[in-house]
């Protein structure tokens, strides 16, 4: 009987050790979570459409705005923040969409501001037409 209480104690002893040590394995397994390429990228293709819209031009500033938050976002990356980098990337992304947002908002009213140019001038020319008959 001595064995096996001796037994006992002894499991009851190692079990604590037995847990810490797994713990400190699985910490120093735990690898830093990845770098948010997939967001990186979507911005970067952000900030080029937005670019090829001519964004400079109409929304400068949300440009400007997206471009510094995909380099702080890179930044993150280089500091392994991968948390930070990809809260910034979606941030990037989002500030170059609303950029292109605006920029084909104020390329459609310039459209709008034509057309209603050209109605007022056929306008007027009917009116003319009209008077001489």
């Amino acid at each position: 009987m001595k064995t096996h209480y001796g037994a006992r104690m002894t499991r009851a002893a190692l079990l604590p050790s037995i847990l810490a040590l797994g713990l400190v394995l699985l910490t120093a397994c735990a690898s830093a979570p990845a770098a948010p390429t997939a967001s990186l990228t979507e911005a970067q293709e952000a900030i080029a459409r937005a670019e090829q819209s001519d964004a400079r031009q109409h929304a400068g500033g949300e440009l400007d705005q997206a471009r510094q938050k995909l380099e702080m976002a890179e930044g993150a990356v280089e500091r392994q923040d991968m948390v930070e980098a990809e809260r910034l990337a979606n941030e990037a992304e989002v500030a170059a969409e609303l950029a292109l947002a605006r920029t084909e908002a104020a390329k459609a009213a310039e459209v709008n501001r034509e057309m209603e140019r050209a109605a007022e001038a056929l306008t007027e020319e009917m009116r003319r037409m009209g008077e001489q008959q």
